[in-house]
């Protein structure tokens, strides 16, 4: 039976999404099908009603893994697509076709009918741009995405690893073409990456776009389980072809020393770290839904009770002290 948790609107849309939102690209490659779907029930079990996939996963993968999570998530939402909010994602290259990646008019619209395919579904609630793409106009994607829209295929359109300016861009351009636009954007966000709050944040909280951002748990390094030295082998620092991404992003000196200063501040407010992450990410008005992730379902109860979490004003303060440093820089990865 699905437990209840707190829903909120996506931005200025009349959508409305669970506050937690599961993240799969696990399935297919770290997790097997068995337990993918065991993660997927337990989400559900929680109240977390919000799905988040995309074509190219399972991460880590190759181009013959592609499609794969979303064959999983396919296969789990037989006779229950009603009772969730989906959404997937284009881009990234699925073939070694020159033009099966990218988003171009031909990419989006051949994209959208191999998900829909692979979900067994005719929609998404969400249809997102994976990444921008500097060799196709934007005119060109939001005319595609307002027909994906027009043609009953997505309800709604956003964007993930966009920068600020190409956000507002894309606002604009869709202003001026009376297209779709995008209702969402989806940025990498946690105590350990903070630089969107200088730009980004403040563009989706002034035009009313949600945002659903990943990482909350930075990669797993806000765990609180890993120590200094080599990563643990099996974990995203190791696994597939993602790895050296994920200890590029995480893996230093100077991240494994905040943990520590994190570690007694969460056990200070009785709970564990992994709680006091996610629940730091929703305090954060902006946020509609954190995306949360998992490689066996027992992991996501930490990240579940975080909705619950009223954060002290005074722990807050010290939280956003302790990482103000991540809020500097351009990284966008």
């Amino acid at each position: 039976m699905m437990g209840g948790m707190q829903t909120t609107r996506l931005g200025r849309t009349g959508l409305q999404v669970s506050r937690l939102c599961l993240g799969t690209m696990t399935f297919g490659l770290q997790c097997d099908e068995p337990t993918s779907r065991a993660i997927l029930d337990a989400a559900f079990a929680g109240g977390v009603t919000f799905l988040d996939t995309a074509d190219v996963y399972p991460l880590g993968g190759t181009l013959e893994t592609v499609g794969r999570t979303e064959e999983i998530v396919g296969r789990w939402m037989k006779g229950r697509r009603h009772e969730v909010v989906l959404a997937t994602k284009c881009n990234q290259p699925m073939s070694a076709r020159p033009w099966d990646k990218g988003n171009s008019r031909k990419h989006i619209l051949d994209a959208i009918d191999a998900s829909l395919r692979r979900l067994q579904t005719d929609h998404v609630d969400l249809y997102q741009l994976h990444l921008p793409d500097p060799q196709t106009p934007i005119d060109e994607s939001l005319r595609a995405l307002d027909d994906v829209v027009r043609a009953g295929k997505a309800r709604y359109v956003g964007c993930s690893n966009f920068h600020a300016w190409q956000v507002a861009r894309a606002l604009g351009r869709s202003e001026v073409l009376g297209t779709v636009r995008f209702d969402s954007v989806q940025p990498r966000y946690s105590l350990l990456f903070r630089e969107f709050e200088r730009e980004l944040f403040p563009l989706c909280a002034e035009e009313g776009v949600g945002v659903i951002p990943f990482n909350p748990i930075a990669g797993g390094m806000l765990s609180g389980k890993h120590r200094p030295g080599p990563p643990p082998e099996g974990s995203r620092f190791t696994l597939g072809s993602s790895a050296k991404l994920y200890q590029e992003r995480y893996w230093n000196d100077r991240m494994l020393a905040t943990v520590e200063q994190l570690r007694p501040l969460a056990a200070g407010a009785g709970m564990e770290l992994v709680t006091l992450a996610v629940a730091w990410v929703l305090a954060n008005p902006v946020i509609s839904s954190a995306i949360i992730g998992a490689s066996r379902p027992e992991q996501l109860a930490s990240s579940l009770k975080a909705v619950d979490v009223v954060l002290a004003p005074e722990l807050k303060a010290r939280l956003d002290e302790l990482t103000a440093e991540y809020r500097r820089g351009d990284a966008i990865r």
